[in-house]
């Protein structure tokens, strides 16, 4: 009786853990058993190796099989152990040799064809951590784990390439040093006529990667101005663009996607669940919320979503990550975004509108506002009551202000955030501690605790408004925190935030 190991990995929530597939072939029946915890589509994985093997020339050994999937305790879900199983029993039947140092994963049709398998990237990380020195995958999946350069990549079509491979009959493709896309758009920020409040804060916010909430009439410009915050946001880094690859790249059919540097831009409708916002599943998959990070959700009626899945959004927003519980497992997703949102002021939207009279009664105005909590208020750094646009604005055909162009603000915002870059984080996540450390005059000083002693600011909120405070310094090029940039900041709390 022989045994054989072929390493493999399994996906549990954003993380890849190894796996290793035991194979022993003995006198007995012809039969396989399958044991370790597999789920329904690894038992089923039988058929498709007895087929796939015999389709490729091979011979399935006429013998009792049992294979077993260790570390028994972890559960085994997806069709990631067909290869790494059917090269096991070849091995132990000696029609291929062994191949040390080599992870196995992919999926196998009944003619031997090896099908991509999502999270692929992330198997290759956890390869490269463990010292593999190559990982075998399925062909399609190989440019996405060809972005990793510290481990030789083996994409392979079917069984038979690896036999060919072994023998030295046949060369893995090479995949070239495809560079990373950026998606390109047509938006400007010139694009939206005059609302110049409205763009110093989409600026600030792009500076500091801040939440940001506008509140106005229907058709006063809010979800136009903030679909163009992407344009002005850096590019993503190397390190941010895998790890928003590999998140992308835990979703069924999204396998194979190319390395992208344009920032996440989500912007699910009211009508979501909260499975499709926070993540699902046994094995829960990333929702929304985290497939957000490292860019922007964007949330259009804000109110309109149900009470639940905003209330949710308060964790993710304060600790930049989502934890997942389910009966077979705990999993946490990061969910490092900016919360960008726009809602009417009431029910009708004209509410305070210059032109038009709202016909809303107090009671359900205060109902309209209330479906937004105030601890989720707290954690929106710049809330902007922003009006009907001027009529001459729309007769203007030149920029009025050529220092609020796509180009001249997103210059702005690169110098403010390479600044932050040098002192660590974003404004928006500096700690509390990070906070002390940041040189505020007197004047600055005593606004703020002003506010504090006449209860305008909670202890929450007086660390956004620092935050913001700290923004607006860095795109004034100051060293120091003034009165000036405070008072602007807390200009930008708006009216509902108190």
């Amino acid at each position: 009786m022989t045994i054989t190991q072929v390493p493999s990995a399994t996906i549990t929530g954003p993380t890849a853990y190894p796996v290793t597939v035991e194979v022993s072939a003995h006198p007995g029946l012809p039969s396989e058993t399958i044991v370790g915890l597999p789920d329904a589509v690894v038992k089923e994985s039988r058929s498709r190796i007895r087929s796939a093997i015999r389709h490729c020339g091979f011979e399935y050994p006429a013998r009792a099989i049992t294979i077993n999937l260790a570390p028994a305790e972890l559960r085994k879900e997806g069709p990631f152990f067909d290869l790494p199983i059917a090269i096991g029993i070849l091995q132990t039947s000696g029609q291929l040799p062994q191949i040390p140092e080599t992870l196995f994963v992919g999926e196998l049709g009944l003619a031997g064809d090896i099908r991509p398998i999502r999270g692929v990237i992330s198997m290759t990380a956890m390869a490269i951590r463990l010292g593999y020195k190559r990982i075998i995958v399925p062909f399609a999946n190989g440019p996405e784990a060809s972005l990793l350069q510290d481990i030789e990549v083996v994409p392979v079509s079917t069984i038979s390439d690896i036999k060919a491979w072994t023998t030295g009959n046949w060369t893995p493709a090479q995949y070239p040093d495809n560079p990373p896309i950026h998606r390109e758009t047509t938006l400007k920020i010139e694009d939206v006529k005059g609302q110049w409040l409205a763009k110093r804060a989409l600026e600030i916010a792009a500076a500091g990667s801040h939440n940001i909430l506008l509140i106005g009439p229907p058709g006063s410009g809010k979800s136009m101005i903030l679909q163009r915050l992407p344009v002005i946001l850096p590019e993503l880094t190397w390190t941010e663009a895998i790890e928003s690859l590999e998140l992308h790249a835990l979703i069924p059919g999204n396998h194979g996607k190319s390395l992208c540097t344009s920032r996440p831009f989500r912007s699910p409708h009211h009508t979501i669940s909260y499975a499709g916002m926070v993540g699902g599943g046994a094995n829960p998959l990333p929702g929304e919320i985290s497939l957000s990070h490292n860019g922007i959700l964007f949330l259009d009626e804000l109110p309109e979503y149900p009470r639940r899945i905003l209330e949710l959004l308060r964790q993710p927003l304060e600790d930049r990550r989502i934890t997942i519980s389910r009966a077979t497992a705990t999993v946490t997703y990061p969910a490092n975004f900016s919360l960008v949102a726009a809602m009417n002021p009431c029910p009708c939207g004209y509410h305070g509108d210059t032109l038009r009279l709202c016909t809303c009664q107090p009671i359900q105005i205060a109902k309209y506002i209330q479906r937004i909590s105030g601890p989720l208020l707290d954690r929106i750094d710049l809330i902007i009551d922003i009006p009907r646009p001027d009529a001459n604005d729309w007769s203007k055909t030149t920029v009025e202000r050529p220092d609020y162009g796509t180009a001249a603000i997103k210059e702005r915002v690169h110098a403010a955030r390479l600044r932050q870059n040098l002192r660590g984080s974003a404004n928006a996540t500096l700690t509390a501690g990070n906070l002390q450390q940041r040189p505020i005059s007197p004047g600055a000083h005593r606004l703020l605790n002003s506010c504090l002693a006449r209860g305008k600011l909670t202890g929450r909120s007086h660390d956004k408004v620092f935050r913001v405070a700290q923004t607006i310094a860095d795109l004034a090029e100051s060293e120091m925190i003034t009165e000036t940039h405070v008072s602007e900041a807390l200009q930008l709390r708006g009216s509902i935030a108190g």
